[in-house]
């Protein structure tokens, strides 16, 4: 083992588990992997793997074979996460975790599984998550950013969906951009020439003639689990797996059905002659010098920031909107610097932001968590119901939004913002998200929440500490409330349209 106090390593990871085949099934982990690389060097100090027996090797379906070729057969004598749980523990606990579309899946497979054998799960002081990263780096030119994809595009091998080998494979794939990146940044006249990246993309800061990587994918000292960055394609539990192709190292042999060992043991190897320690203090003196801004642009969809930082009573009603006061002719967008010579989208009427209000609009879906941000805190949001005058204008500025995405050359795919289902067209719905801010230790929303009695008394509801159910129970299928929402374009992870955010609220009592 590295004996290293600080835990300075970076712990590069990956788990292959069962994929479910029904509702509410879980995921099973049947192998996990890792190595531990120098920060300064990006040479792998150590490694670590072993394939897993899950409780239940009836999860081990046709499907999940066929997705990472781990059968019955292979893990019947392997130890069960119980046995191996020290370990993982060690390895990862106090140390920067690093994977490609770990914060989504892997970090969230990691903490199931302790909680399932009643442990604490490890705890990162910081995460790296190459699907972010690199999106906001390559999405133009690297196609639709699976490491298999990367690994393609690099010329680096191809894929056995094995836990060990993607995390090889994943860090050699950040070497080769991190080396193009270098490069364009130092000769910026003769590299980006025909680069084809997005402008609405995290762009490289050129002043010292390195290229530091911040943005997305990148966070350090992290208080606890990360955000887990959604694949692109995923749609379903089953997606959430496949959808990310793992690809293998160059020098390992693909699966050929043979026994594969149990455990594989630490083994120290030969440092890697490619020393990227310049680069790699580049990236952790870029986090710690703007962990707020990183901590903006590494959530799943944009949060525009004075939102997040709004103080309290600061909503004005006069500042909002009804449907029938928006002249559509009147409606524009424009593109404004956003974060570090990025772009993104602003909707107007008549030349000021639009934001809109609406009353009495029923909730069809109660408060939804399923996103987190980089801490595991949930994104909220729940979905109501949208009149027609509102639909008419919240489509003007989804058409004029997205045709300004297009022309501003992103290739990310367009999200309406009125959800209109098959079956269900005379029946749209909009989603309004509840932005959450971190002060110190504590969670808590940032959207004005009050409750009207039936003598219609209005009282603003103060809660002390950050309870969801609590909110949940506000939000139920059926309530009314009065909506006071800004329009709030995104483009990320090879998705953009336009966000709903709740400023302030008005439960209707029933």
């Amino acid at each position: 083992m590295v004996s290293n106090g600080d835990r300075s390593e970076i712990a590069f990871f990956d788990v292959e588990t069962t994929v479910p085949t029904r509702p509410g099934q879980g995921f099973a982990i049947l192998e996990f992997g890792a190595i531990l690389v120098c920060p300064r060097k990006l040479a792998e100090l150590e490694s670590y793997s072993t394939l897993l027996r899950p409780n239940d090797l009836s999860l081990i379906s046709n499907l999940s074979v066929r997705c990472n070729g781990i059968t019955k057969d292979a893990v019947v004598s392997a130890p069960t996460f119980a046995e191996i749980a020290d370990r993982v523990y060690d390895i990862l606990h106090g140390r920067i975790w690093a994977g490609h579309n770990i914060v989504r899946f892997d970090c969230a497979r990691i903490r199931e599984v302790f909680a399932e054998i009643n442990r604490p799960a490890p705890e990162p002081k910081g995460t790296i998550d190459s699907l972010a990263l690199l999106t906001q780096k390559f999405g133009r030119r690297a196609g639709d950013m699976k490491m298999a994809t990367l690994a393609t595009y690099f010329g680096l091998g191809r894929q056995t969906h094995r836990s060990l080998d993607d995390v090889r494979m994943n860090l050699e794939v950040l070497k080769y951009c991190a080396t193009v990146l270098f490069l364009e940044s130092s000769l910026p006249d003769i590299f980006t020439t025909n680069s084809q990246v997005s402008p609405n993309a995290t762009t490289r800061s050129r002043s010292n003639g390195k290229a530091s990587l911040e943005g997305t994918g990148l966070n350090t000292n992290t208080p606890s689990s990360s955000v887990k960055i959604e694949n692109h394609q995923m749609s379903s539990p089953t997606n959430q797996r496949m959808g990310e192709n793992h690809p293998i190292f160059s020098l390992m042999t693909p699966n050929t059905g043979e026994e594969v060992p149990n455990t594989v043991e630490f083994n120290t190897v030969r440092p890697d002659p490619f020393d990227m320690g310049p680069l790699s203090d580049e990236m952790v003196r870029e986090s710690h010098q703007s962990d707020d801004s990183i901590e903006e642009v590494t959530r799943s969809e944009f949060l525009e920031s004075s939102s997040a930082a709004a103080p309290e009573g600061s909503v004005s009603c006069n500042d909002f909107l009804e449907p029938d006061e928006v002249s559509i002719p009147s409606v524009s967008v424009r593109l404004v610097p956003f974060y570090r010579g990025t772009q993104r989208i602003q909707v107007l009427h008549k030349d000021a932001l639009l934001q809109l209000c609406c009353a009495h609009l029923k909730v069809r879906f109660g408060i939804s968590t399923k996103f987190v941000d980089y801490a595991g805190r949930p994104h909220l949001s729940f979905v109501v119901d949208a009149s027609p005058n509102l639909c008419r204008v919240l489509d003007a500025c989804d058409n004029l939004a997205q045709r300004l995405s297009m022309d501003s050359g992103s290739s990310s795919e367009w999200r309406p913002v009125v959800t209109r289902k098959a079956g269900f067209l005379n029946s749209p719905t909009i989603r309004l998200h509840l932005p959450t801010l971190a002060d110190g230790n504590v969670s808590r929303w940032v959207t004005e929440i009050y409750q009207k009695e039936a003598s219609n008394t209005t009282q603003k509801l103060v809660v002390s500490k950050f309870d969801v159910v609590e909110l949940d129970a506000l939000f139920t299928p059926g309530t009314f409330v009065d909506a006071y929402f800004s329009l709030d374009p995104y483009d990320y992870q090879q998705r953009a349209g336009i966000r709903l955010v709740a400023k302030k609220l008005i439960i209707q009592s029933n």
